[in-house]
């Protein structure tokens, strides 16, 4: 698991430093001691694993956690217990309290690791559809008829090609949130390029200007946000 440290402490980020070490599923690739610094890395890096402290000057973990677009795992760190509510509204695997004892570092750590597996083991899957509710109705939509993924406020447009074997050839509304139909999506297959838009990694034939191109001759934007699938893609 790529992972990242986040604490305005140095001598907290040497113990996270040494307590990662010591685990050989985890890849330390950065460490912060500036929140905001580490805001622009994770929204343009791939990043499975957060170590994150709460209590920072300028911008708390709690809010950076919460304004990021894509989330990675967290696991928050924090000398104060009253915290520990809100690191779990957010969805976080794990609420350590400083001083850090290595044994229960070590209990987070397992936590994050099963919850990585699990997620590998639905990507391999061979999975090759999806099935969403749309127009009071179950619809099957094979991966390999989709063009592209458009996020509309509460629904997503999920755009066909206009050849393919799925039951229609219109675009598919249902009620689920971009992050929601990304989850169910093979990761290796399918990357979000903006707030707004999912696109099939192998349909993208070129990128310009921050705007891609698929092979339907579709052109879409990238985001800053987002600018990890350019990397992603070139790398594939």
């Amino acid at each position: 698991m790529k992972c990242i440290a986040v604490d305005d402490e140095p001598l907290a980020l040497k113990i996270l430093e040494t307590y990662i070490a010591s685990f050989p599923t985890l890849d330390l690739i950065k460490t912060f001691d500036d929140a905001i610094e580490a805001v622009g890395f994770l929204n343009s890096k791939v990043v499975d694993l957060l170590f994150i402290d709460i209590n920072m000057p300028d911008l708390s973990g709690l809010d950076l956690v919460s304004q990021l677009d894509e989330k990675p795992m967290v696991i928050f760190t924090t000398a104060y217990k009253n915290f520990a509510h809100e690191g779990f509204e957010l969805e976080a695997i794990d609420y350590l309290l400083k001083p850090i004892a290595f044994e229960r570092f070590e209990k987070a750590v397992q936590k994050a690791e099963e919850k990585f597996q699990f997620k590998k083991s639905q990507q391999g899957s061979g999975k090759d559809s999806i099935v969403v509710r749309s127009e009071y109705k179950m619809v099957k939509i094979l991966l390999d008829d989709i063009e592209y993924i458009e996020g509309m406020e509460d629904y997503i447009k999920i755009h066909l090609k206009n050849q393919g074997h799925s039951a229609t050839r219109h675009p598919v509304m249902t009620l689920m949130s971009l992050k929601g139909i990304l989850e169910t999506l093979p990761q290796n297959q399918f990357s979000r390029i903006h707030r707004s838009y999912i696109v099939p990694d192998a349909l993208v034939i070129s990128i310009q200007n921050k705007k891609v191109r698929l092979a339907t001759q579709k052109e879409l934007p990238v985001s800053d946000s987002y600018l990890g699938f350019i990397e992603k893609w070139k790398n594939r």
